[in-house]
């Protein structure tokens, strides 16, 4: 018996629990094996994509008509790229963790990619789901952007064989597709990352050590080659603090000039290039008497800022060997485990270029702390840090705060659904508003629940909008919820509260079908014949916000951004 992969079925067992029931109503998987296999997808997106259990859910497109693939995930659109993730997953009863990734399963893959993302071809015998999201891609497709597809294929075993290594050589798809391997081994690294990192850090030439505020701080060098071994050694484990997971090599512009650089003639200057790796530890000590090239050895070591640097030199090195004459900067800050604060700070300042990543950075802000103080008297508890536990009714975390909020009260409902990376950047003081109340953020979540439920689960009879317009739903939702209540936003307090649950409770689906009906004529008015509309235009239509003018809605402060 393997041992990981003894551990991953273990925790299978859990994650089969918390889904059954969502597995039955909406994938209408009630095996016991099959919900087995469902469970190992799920822990795998889960896991992989660092997503909540809601996220993770929605991405799975498992069952008939699936082209072979689980689950699927489209980030958000930068640059003109976006990257699309599919997941195909094979598990096995056995524990032995010595099965290859079948050819087959390669062969599936490879057959979905060249299917599923060329426009021109049509969807057939495709399953709702799934082929809501490719009608999504390929409006992308059609608007100009590019995608960059990463193929997961995940077991509970070995790599594919040399003859599916084959296939993938065969498909022609270069660049464009990264393929990855995921079984029980890394899954366990990654979820086993809170076990702390002792290590040695072996550094060339001079280095600067100081003490500062009670603080003490490393500057130095180390070689790539070093780096490389030290991710070898840990992997994910050293990203715990990181608020970024890998982003891959292809389709991220950053990363495909890091590595060009490590592969090129210039990489002896790879430590002038690059803007260096942040680390922090419990303690360091080295042998002050050496006049350089220390071995530093660290307790508790975490990387919170250049992890993608150090991924992706590690991923270089797979495919070739590097210059033992490129180093990059390191920064090393030894720091006691309690000061949480102060590690909060220096990761914002490291890392707040990046806007995607601010939703743990604004963690701390006062208007976090203040709305979980008052929505905790309201009865619900509010999540400001990311957590791996599973969310109750009541719980709600601060992404689908801000989402729900932009769609229903500040009226942006496009700009919830294809700019998270701005929620905490930009948006940031357009979503939460000094003035934004607890009773405020939890009808917000409420409606946006409602909307989304339906968005996941249509009924028979809805139009095939539904599948693209739950933030546009929730908004249009919400007005008439005031309206019933006879305030403008400011009114909805802890006071109105109490009644505005009572009307919701009771007039949810009132309220939706009104929304509907209200999109349905917006659509009339913006196609005039809307019989002719495909699926990539209502992805389009709701993707750029196309039906605001016909809504009658204006955004409460300033204009709509371009």
């Amino acid at each position: 018996m393997n041992i990981n992969a003894a551990i991953v079925d273990q925790r299978l067992e859990s994650v089969r629990n918390d889904i059954r029931q969502q597995a039955g109503d909406e994938l209408k998987v009630t095996d016991e094996v099959k919900l087995k296999s469902l469970a190992f997808v799920f822990l795998l997106v889960r896991t992989l994509l660092d997503l909540s259990d809601e996220e993770t859910f929605d991405c799975l497109t498992e069952g008939g008509g699936d082209f072979g693939v689980d689950a699927m995930h489209l980030s958000e659109e930068r640059d003109g790229e976006f990257t699309v993730s599919l997941f195909q997953a094979k598990y096995k009863q056995s524990m032995e963790g010595n099965a290859n990734f079948p050819e087959s399963g390669i062969k599936d893959l490879i057959h979905a990619v060249r299917y599923l993302f060329d426009p021109s071809t049509v969807l057939e015998s495709v399953n709702d789901r799934l082929k809501a999201k490719i009608e999504e891609v390929r409006s992308l497709i059609r608007d100009g952007y590019i995608p960059q597809v990463r193929a997961l294929a995940c077991n509970n075993g070995l790599k594919w064989n040399d003859a599916a290594e084959e296939e993938i050589t065969r498909s022609g798809f270069g660049n464009q597709v990264t393929w990855e391997h995921i079984n029980h081994d890394r899954l366990v690294i990654i979820l086993q990352a809170a076990k702390p990192v002792n290590d040695s850090l072996r550094l060339s030439g001079k280095a600067i050590v100081e003490d500062f505020n009670f603080s003490r701080v490393l500057v130095g060098r180390m070689a790539v080659t070093e780096i490389a071994a030290l991710i070898e050694r840990h992997g994910e484990r050293l990203l715990e603090r990181n608020i970024r997971r890998y982003l891959g090599l292809q389709g991220n512009r950053v990363n495909e000039g890091i590595r060009a650089t490590l592969q090129g003639e210039e990489s002896s200057n790879f430590y002038f290039y690059n803007n260096g790796i942040t680390l922090i530890c419990e303690k360091f000590s080295y042998n002050a008497l050496q006049a350089g090239d220390y071995q530093v050895k660290v307790e508790n070591l975490q990387i919170i800022n250049g992890g993608q640097t150090c991924m992706t030199i590690f991923k270089t090195l797979k495919e070739s060997a590097l210059s033992p004459d490129a180093h990059v900067l390191v920064r090393l800050y030894q720091l006691s485990d309690d000061n949480d604060e102060q590690v909060r700070r220096i990761t914002f300042a490291t890392n707040s270029q990046n806007p995607v990543d601010l939703r743990d950075l604004r963690s701390n802000d006062d208007r976090q702390r203040r709305l979980q103080t008052d929505m905790e008297q309201l009865g619900y508890n509010y999540q400001r840090k990311r957590s791996d536990h599973s969310l109750k009714p009541t719980d709600i975390t601060s992404g689908v705060a801000a989402e729900a909020i932009l769609s229903v009260w500040r009226q942006r409902p496009h700009q919830a659904k294809f700019f998270a990376r701005e929620h905490f950047g930009k948006l940031y003081d357009l979503v939460f508003t000094d003035d934004l109340t607890g009773a405020q953020t939890i009808l917000a979540v409420r409606i946006y629940r409602i909307a989304e439920n339906r968005r996941r689960r249509p009924q028979p009879k809805d139009p095939a909008f539904v599948r693209y317009a739950s933030c546009f739903l929730a908004m249009r939702m919400g007005s008439y919820l005031l309206q019933e209540l006879n305030i403008t936003l400011p009114g909805l307090n802890h006071k109105t509260f109490p009644k505005a649950q009572q009307l919701l409770d009771a007039n949810a689906e009132s309220y939706l079908q009104k929304a509907i009906q209200d999109i349905d004529k917006a659509l009339h008015q913006l196609y005039v014949n809307t019989d002719s509309i495909s699926l990539q235009q209502l992805a389009a239509t709701f993707r750029r916000g196309d039906l605001m003018e016909h809504l009658g809605t204006r955004p409460q402060q300033g204009k709509w951004p371009c």
